[in-house]
Order: C-alpha cells, then sequence, then structure tokens
C-alpha cells in the first residue's frame, strides 16, 4: 500500500457507513483509491485534526475535542491516529 496505513485502509472499510449511506469501496485498493482520490489525510492527534479542520475552513468554534473526535469525517485508529476523510 502507499500513502495510507494498513490500519487507516481497513478502519475504513469497516466504518465507511458512518460517513456514506453506501460502501464507497469493497476492497483494501477500492478503498486506498478512494481516499487517494478525496484526499484523506492520516494525522498523529487529536490537535492535529483541530489544525486540519481549521487550516479548511471547517467551523467547528465551540466543539470539544471530544465532539470533533466523534465527528463523521475522523476516524479513529488503532494505533491511536486519526483518518480525516472529507464526504
Amino acid at each position: 500500500m502507499g500513502e495510507y496505513s494498513k490500519e487507516a485502509i481497513e478502519i475504513f472499510l469497516e466504518q465507511q457507513g458512518k460517513l456514506f449511506r453506501e460502501n464507497v469501496a469493497n476492497t483494501p485498493e477500492e478503498a486506498e483509491w478512494f481516499l487517494e482520490d478525496c484526499l484523506a489525510v492520516e494525522v498523529g492527534s487529536m490537535k492535529e485534526v483541530k489544525k486540519y479542520f481549521e487550516e479548511n475552513g471547517m467551523d467547528i468554534d465551540g466543539m470539544t475535542m471530544e465532539e470533533l473526535k466523534e465527528a463523521a469525517e475522523v476516524f479513529q485508529l488503532p494505533s491511536g491516529r486519526f483518518l480525516i476523510v472529507e464526504g
């Protein structure tokens, strides 16, 4: 695999339903292509998630870190990292 970790691809495949009504990928290869196409980002901490949202003009004023973590676009990885996928 390339730009995304194996765990990010697997978690996205398992949890894509929290962001999309229908599956957008059925295999790890399709998931990686989709993540590349939508310019998903893998980051190391919630601070980086918040910074990403701020830099991309998302209205997160008043949101707690826990609320950000629960956002549909944020996928928490077992390693403690996060995948951000804009739908």
